[in-house]
């Protein structure tokens, strides 16, 4: 006579299933948020790079202005090639400078004299750049 082998229930087989369940469900919901974070981290990283064109010593005068990467720059350098002049007038932003900082050591005391502006540039994917500028030692 052959004896039974103990074998799972279908109870049993039920419960771990659903703990599995519980279990990929979690994973996946920290997947999805680590997700939106890494896609806003990625695009703030590529608006970085486009950001750079903005970044000269004339962007001061531009406050409260809509600019183009193509306006900005044109002054500094000649872009020939008619496909990469349309992709910088595409690029665009709008510019906020807040009143400047200026930076003055205590009075008898040695040090440098600074003016520190901060520069806004808006978009879906803000960011905030400062420009220093120091005056004398």
């Amino acid at each position: 006579m052959k004896s039974l082998r103990p074998a799972f229930t279908i109870i049993e087989i039920l419960i771990s299933v659903i703990i599995i369940s519980f279990g990929i469900i979690f994973v996946l919901q920290i997947h999805s948020d680590n997700h939106e974070q890494i896609v806003y981290i990625s695009e703030r990283n590529k608006h970085s790079l486009q950001d750079s064109l903005y970044l000269s010593t004339n962007i001061l005068r531009h406050h409260k202005d809509n600019k183009t990467a193509y306006s900005i720059i044109e002054r500094h350098m000649k872009v020939k090639e008619l496909k990469s002049r349309e992709i910088l007038k595409k690029n665009a932003r709008d510019i906020y400078i807040p009143e400047e900082i200026r930076i003055i050591p205590p009075p008898e005391t040695p040090g440098p004299t600074a003016i520190v502006n901060e520069v806004k540039l808006k978009d879906k994917h803000s960011s905030i750049y400062w420009h220093f500028k120091i005056q004398s030692f």
